[in-house]
């Protein structure tokens, strides 16, 4: 068989589809979470001189709504148009947008300093534990051995205070209930592998650290604040707080000491026979331990927890019914200079100064557009859950109905990917409290009357059985069921036992009170 390569010049037609950077920066802008939509038009003001903020008077003053495009109308209408082939596209195209970072697109090409960007947006770093420590320990008049000891052991910390690479101390003498004896009490790990990160540590510093200096550092390090520093496990942290109190009693120690997995085993009768105290002894003193910091380091610094700003408010409306409308928050409004508007049609300009304004007035006005493609799509799918989720509004969690994006998406006639993109990192905020609006998209089941029945609805339920159990006599997992099937929600055991183990509520044992 002959074969011959040939080199001929041949035509072919091909149909592409691709995303332009107006198109990657909408969908990047309808994914911000409203904190971070914020941020970003802060970032975007900075960069962009054509771009500027307009106050509320003003605005009324010009007759502009808030974020309106202020472009010319060839623009707005091109605009128009790439944000109907949007949808279309994201279900076209393998696009995934969690690539996209926050501040990673850009429609604009002015030189930036990206490292300056990052700080300028970054907020400042609050107090940390270990530099919290360390002020304290310098302030300790110590041998140069023990002070070096001390500071290994709390560079060696855990965020949350506790010391995990054991450090075993050896216990001294001293009456019952001393400060002496709470050494030797947290759990002995495998003598090989403490005297392995014994040695670790002691090598860590320059020069080496024996084992001695370590011991009566770590005695010194667990009387800093936040009290509990330093402790080698849960018991040992409880202990050092107790101590610490004007009130101290030795049975609350002897509790934590001896009885502290009984306890949380739910386990009241077997403490109380084996130490000779009641019950209710035994509750009293749970009442002062239940108080104590079980991770004290994590009172020291700034919460990693975000703040919540609901994109959505819900409201009640006169007569029956919930009016929707988005929250501004502190997303400003924004237009494109008059002033930069009047050098681009300056015939006067030099040429590169006018291209250069002519990029930046595009890229304003790609993004207020975007901004404002993102509050009306947000609006639209808003109304649409609380028209579906009535019920939930009316009447509370145990009425949440079954609702898929996949049904909303072919309602909007959009791919459910660009629905999940609109949802995510939202809130809603209603008479019923604040809401992720990913929520009220569930799954769920078909209950006995043909009704379909959300599975966070079948959480709420159980949680309601639960909570008006007979404490002294909680329900098991079975019984839990029963009752879902007599109010017409057959469901197993396992799958009980499943939702009660996200819902972080204890078993029938756990929860029994005496």
């Amino acid at each position: 068989m002959s074969q011959y390569l040939s080199m001929v010049p041949s035509q072919q037609m091909r149909l592409e589809q691709r995303l332009t950077p107006q198109l990657i920066q909408s969908m990047e802008i309808l994914q911000l979470p409203l904190m971070a939509l914020e941020a970003r038009i802060q970032e975007e003001l900075a960069a962009n001189p054509v771009l500027e903020e307009l106050s509320p008077a003003a605005s009324d003053a010009d007759g502009e709504s808030p974020t309106e495009s202020t472009a010319t109308t060839e623009e707005s209408q091109a605009e128009a148009d790439a944000f109907d082939r949007l949808d279309q596209m994201s279900r076209d195209l393998e696009f995934d947008a969690g690539d996209l970072a926050y501040g990673s697109g850009r429609s604009y090409d002015g030189e930036r300093d990206a490292k300056m960007d990052a700080m300028a947006n970054t907020a400042s770093r609050g107090a940390n534990l270990v530099d919290t420590l360390l002020s304290q320990w310098h302030l300790l008049e110590t041998t140069p051995e023990v002070a070096a000891a001390g500071e290994a052991i709390i560079e060696w910390m855990d965020e949350d205070g506790y010391l995990r690479r054991e450090c075993e101390v050896h216990p001294g003498a001293g009456d019952n209930g001393s400060a002496a004896e709470l050494r030797p009490l947290a759990i002995k790990r495998n003598s090989q592998e403490t005297d392995r990160l014994m040695e670790e540590m002691a090598l860590s510093r320059t020069p080496p650290i024996d084992r001695g200096g370590l011991d009566a550092a770590l005695e010194l390090v667990q009387t800093l604040e936040p009290v509990g520093v330093g402790a080698r496990d849960l018991a040992e942290c409880l202990l050092i707080q107790l101590h610490a109190r004007d009130d101290f009693d030795p049975f609350h120690e002897a509790l934590v000491r001896d009885h502290l997995v009984e306890l949380g085993r739910n386990q009241f009768p077997q403490v109380a026979k084996k130490t000779g105290r009641s019950i209710e002894d035994i509750k009293d003193a749970l009442k002062i331990i239940g108080r104590l910091q079980h991770h004290p380091g994590l009172q020291v610094g700034q919460s990693d927890t975000p703040r919540i700003s609901p994109d959505v408010m819900v409201e009640h409306a006169e007569g029956d019914g919930y009016t929707v409308r988005m929250t501004r928050g502190n997303v400003p409004r924004l237009r494109i200079s008059n002033q930069y508007r009047r050098m681009l049609k300056d015939k006067q300009q030099d040429k590169a100064a006018r291209d250069f304004l002519r990029g930046r007035i595009d890229a304003a006005g790609a993004l207020i557009d975007a901004i404002h493609y993102r509050r009306e799509r947000l609006l639209e799918l808003a109304r649409v859950v609380v028209d579906r989720q009535r019920e939930f509004f009316d009447y509370g969690p145990q009425f949440l109905k079954v609702l898929r994006m996949s049904d909303i998406a072919e309602e909007f006639e959009c791919d459910p990917s660009t629905i999940s993109r609109t949802v995510d990192g939202k809130y809603i905020q209603s008479p019923r409290g604040i809401h992720p609006l990913r929520m009220f998209f569930t799954g769920g089941m078909t209950d006995d009357k043909g009704e379909a029945v959300s599975w966070d609805s079948i959480k709420a339920k159980m949680q309601t059985i639960i909570d008006g159990e007979d404490k002294q006599k909680p329900l098991s997992d079975d019984q839990i069921a029963a009752r879902l099937s007599d109010g017409g929600t057959p469901v197993a055991r396992r799958t009980v036992a499943k939702y009660r183990s996200q819902l972080n509520i204890p078993s029938a044992r756990q929860r029994r009170e005496f």
